[in-house]
């Protein structure tokens, strides 16, 4: 039987199965392609990178409401749906460096790391929604994005 500590213990290691791959992604490449758009749609993978953050931010954000047992703004009514959500984000990220991107990245996982790591274990023991919403803004989330960033690379293999 599992313990909830050791439901703790799984999370954060999908967690960090799923950083380490989507960091190992774009490894190597040179500031000048992190910037080239086109990785997904108009997006570079600062782009790319920015916005697995604002999710994380988004968990962050939620993930405190969601143990309280409150309900959660609808993304349809605040935003006008996800995608409206995630065009304004990549407008209010727009002009943040590389670096800033990258260190703002490095910040918010090391604190939803410490958030969950940080939790009674028993609190999430039996809470679908909160682990639901976890999976759905963080390691659910990068494969989307690693894989789209490995299916650029293949495209400009050349390039590196």
């Amino acid at each position: 039987m599992r313990t909830a500590d050791d439901r703790i213990a799984k999370l954060i290691d999908k967690l960090d199965a799923a950083w380490t791959e989507f960091h190992e992604s774009y490894a190597g490449l040179p500031d000048e392609q992190l910037v080239q758009p086109g990785v997904a749609e108009e997006w570079s993978v600062r782009d790319t990178i920015a916005h697995v953050t604002w999710w994380e931010e988004e968990a962050l954000k939620h993930l405190p409401s969601i143990l309280a047992g409150e309900r959660l703004p609808r993304y349809s009514k605040t935003y006008g749906g996800i995608d409206a959500f995630n065009a304004l984000m990549t407008e209010q990220k727009h002009d943040l460096s590389l670096a800033d991107v990258r260190t703002q990245a490095e910040e918010t996982h090391r604190r939803l790391v410490a958030y969950i790591e940080g939790l009674p274990p028993d609190r999430i023991a039996g809470d679908d929604h909160f682990r639901r919403r976890l999976r759905l803004d963080t390691y659910g989330h990068y494969p989307l994005h690693t894989q789209q960033i490995l299916a650029w690379r293949a495209a400009h293999a050349s390039d590196d």
